[in-house]
Formats: structure tokens, sequence, C-alpha cells
């Protein structure tokens, strides 16, 4: 049996309708993978606008730095829009 997909308020959105992504980098560039509940609260978060991600990352990036995060890159989909940003004052 084939279910209809289900509507929008009860899936995850999809790449396309929030493009807007941090890429959380060590201090040699590599992507850093974070560890356990901040992997849940602060990984692979998507955002439908620039400046709903530059908001995010304007109130989290002391929490991602006292996780191992040196840098962040501002990415739409895959194309590079900024960065590496340090995290560092």
């Amino acid at each position: 049996m084939n279910l209809p997909e289900p509507p929008p308020t009860f899936r995850p959105p999809t790449p396309s309708e929030r493009p807007w992504w941090w890429r959380l980098e060590d201090a040699g560039g590599a992507e850093v993978a974070l560890p356990g509940d901040l992997a849940e609260e602060y990984g692979e978060r998507r955002f439908p606008s620039q400046a709903d991600a530059e908001s995010w990352i304007g109130e989290t990036w002391s929490e991602l730095k006292a996780a191992g995060v040196e840098a962040v890159t501002l990415l739409e989909m895959d194309r590079v829009v900024y960065g590496p940003m340090s995290l560092s004052a």
C-alpha cells in the first residue's frame, strides 16, 4: 500500500526549501563532527534565508567555539558564500 506524501508540516524541509547552512571547521579547515547532544542541537542545521543563518551563528558561536569549532563557512546549497570565518575574538 502506497501512502501519499506527508504534508509539509509533517516532514522535514528539503535542502531546496532551506538551502543555507554552516560548515563547522577545525583550525586546519577540516569539517568538525559535533558529539552527541551537541550534534542534535547544532549539527546539520539548515535555514530558509541567509539572514536566518547569520542570526543563528551570532547566537551560538560561543557554544560552537567551546565545542572545538574554530571557524565556519556559510553555504547556499553547495556554493560557498563566504568563509572560513574565525570564531576567535
